[in-house]
């Protein structure tokens, strides 16, 4: 086609000039969520674990020992660890392969199997993500005989790569700033504690690996290492159940270049805990090792329980739910090539590992239980209550359904229902008290908002049985008003009634147990419920604040100040300057704040060095 036979382009129209091509990592700073998953809470705290992830893939690769990781005053994070240090010689394209690691996606060691077996990381995302979500980042490295360094601005390398100080270390100590042209939300920070339950995670998967918190904001500082891995992580996770046998029991071994490690532990509660991780990854709805882990487990408990004739009560064998009744394990895996399915890595697709992990079960637990006669009978004594149970349930719940079909399924009698019919419109209140109730009844929007009263304390379903669960009149209200109907084979989520479910609870003591006890209800009995995001709890009012004839309620200490600031600065000038703004004020008592916060925590600080030296 000529040029004078193209189509004329009409203004705002969809044409070749709107087809735009991102170059380098200007699509991660376009597009932040599709590699960190969103700008928020989540993906600010992501940055940190892509850093850390890098530094654990060189202790998988048997070259570092130990990671500390640095919270510092000005919210920025530095990650040192004393692995091999990122390579800085000249790479073939002409730069150093510091800068291309930092500054070009898609480039690592992690692609030719020869620097790193296994890895988390298998993009080669992870640093240049972080590099081009930082306002500055800095890398240095320890390697060759000198500290090599490289700065970046937006990711962009504001110089080159510089060779400093002679050193005798190796390693790699990275510090960014996450760039708040991204991250907008200006009370978004960093939560130690947040940031401490994955770093504890990593420890425990790792056995030895030493991994150092610091938060210099507050001087809080906390070890994780653990030297035997996994057991000791499961231990963690029964530490305020009680365990029916002492022993961890853990298995280890490696077939066809997959090692395996397997730690798990029976606890008198009623759910179970089984968590599993391919090369550190997090796969949270399992795949198939987790496949393997539960139908190895079966039939290898059934096969002992029938050989030792513990099973003549019964009338069939015991249920994969019935084993795993207050069972906590933890699986881990380390594949050369995982396959995950989506982009989340949330669930492991290799084939071959569900064989794999299942023939290691089979010959390690069979072993175990014949080696252990006393705990493996009180472990299939209590699959055997389990399955009892599991009966007993089943006629409560044909029992439940028979009546609800007699009454006609009317809904609890204190609850006060809307008119919307149209569930993605409805939201229901679940509150404390009939007093509670009673006011919420009375402040409500009828045509949405329906609000059911609770008295006091639901039963722990944490520590009760699925029959004695539904004898709980609570609780039995709750099911009847969301309509999902209740137990494994019969809950359907898409009837629910209301795509708002709200937790209204008093900001006390007991207000927080009732919350905390109606998550583990939805969080047991109704996960679903959450995942679709359906549950939220209200935030109750921490101050009350009262000028003349105005009263408005306070959130907590941040709301507190900005109302103090908004109400009281137009009063105040800045001395020697009469022609202060109130921005100016406002920013001056923002900075005198922040640093009484800094010099409070410094004072601190030196005070336990002076005491540690005298």
């Amino acid at each position: 086609m000529s040029e004078e036979n193209l189509p004329i382009v009409e203004p705002n129209a969809y044409s070749a000039d709107s087809i735009q091509v991102l170059e380098g990592l200007e699509a991660v700073r376009k597009r932040p969520g599709m590699y960190i998953g969103d700008t928020g809470f989540r993906g600010y705290h992501h940055l940190v674990y892509e850093v850390v992830d890098n530094s654990v893939d060189e202790a998988l690769a048997g070259h570092c020992k130990k990671i500390t990781i640095t919270i510092n005053t000005d919210e920025s994070i530095t990650v040192e660890d004393d692995g091999r240090g990122i390579p800085v010689s000249m790479h073939k394209n002409g730069k150093s392969a510091l800068e291309i690691v930092m500054t070009v996606l898609h480039a690592g060691g992690k692609f030719d199997g020869g620097s790193y077996k296994v890895s988390g990381g298998l993009h080669g995302v992870g640093a240049s993500v972080v590099n081009a979500l930082s306002s500055r980042c800095q890398v240095e490295v320890f390697r060759d005989g000198y500290v090599w360094s490289q700065t970046y601005e937006k990711g962009i390398p504001a110089g080159n790569v510089e060779r400093g100080a002679s050193t005798d270390k190796n390693g790699t100590k990275t510090t960014f700033k996450p760039d708040r042209e991204i991250f907008k939300d200006e009370s978004i920070a960093f939560d130690f504690n947040y940031l401490a339950n994955r770093i504890r995670e990593l420890a425990f998967l790792n056995a030895g690996l030493h991994i150092t918190m610091l938060d210099e904001r507050n001087g809080k500082k906390q070890d994780f290492q653990y030297g035997n891995g996994i057991a000791e992580f499961v231990a963690y996770m029964n530490q305020s159940k009680k365990a029916i046998h002492n022993e961890v029991i853990f298995f280890k071994g490696e077939r066809e270049s997959v090692e395996i490690e397997i730690a798990m532990q029976w606890n008198d509660s009623y759910s179970e805990s089984i968590f599993t991780y391919c090369n550190n990854i997090n796969t949270i709805e399992g795949g198939t090792h987790l496949m393997g882990f539960r139908s190895a487990l079966t039939r290898t408990t059934n096969s002992y329980a029938t050989q030792k004739n513990f099973l003549k009560d019964l009338k069939e064998n015991l249920e994969g739910e019935d084993i795993r009744e207050g069972l906590a394990a933890v699986i881990s895996i380390k594949v050369r090539e995982p396959q995950f399915e989506g982009q989340t890595k949330t669930k492991l697709g290799n084939t071959e590992v569900k064989g794999i992990v299942e023939s290691l079960i089979n010959e390690k637990l069979a072993d175990w239980f014949d080696r252990n006669p006393n705990p493996s009978k009180t472990i299939i004594m209590k699959c055997v209550d389990s399955a009892r149970a599991r009966e007993a349930a089943r006629k409560a719940r044909e029992l439940t359904r028979r009546k609800t079909a007699l009454d006609g399924g009317s809904l609890p009698g204190k609850m006060a229902d809307c008119q919307e019919r149209d569930p993605a419109l409805c939201e229901l209140y679940l509150v404390e008290g009939d007093s509670a109730g009673g006011s919420a009844k009375m402040a409500r929007d009828r045509k949405t908002q329906a609000v059911l009263p609770l008295k006091g304390k639901i039963l722990n379903v944490e520590k009760a049985r699925f029959d004695k669960m539904l004898s709980n009149e609570e609780i039995k209200m709750m099911i009847s008003a969301l309509g999902t109907g209740i137990g494994k084979d019969n809950i359907n989520v898409d009837k629910i009634r209301y795509h708002k479910i709200i937790i209204m609870t008093d900001a006390d003591v007991d207000g927080s147990h009732i919350r905390t006890l109606l998550l583990t209800f939805f969080y047991r009995q109704m996960p679903e419920v959450i995942q679709r995001g359906y549950i939220y709890i209200a935030q109750p009012p921490l101050y009350r604040a009262k000028k003349g004839q105005s009263e408005v309620y306070l959130k907590d200490e941040i709301a507190l100040t900005e109302y103090l600031l908004n109400t009281g600065l137009n009063a105040f000038k800045l001395s020697g300057k009469q022609n202060s703004t109130e921005a100016e004020v406002r920013k001056m008592v923002l900075q005198i704040q922040k640093f009484y916060q800094l010099l409070r925590v410094s004072s601190k600080n030196m005070i336990q060095m002076f005491c540690i030296t005298y």
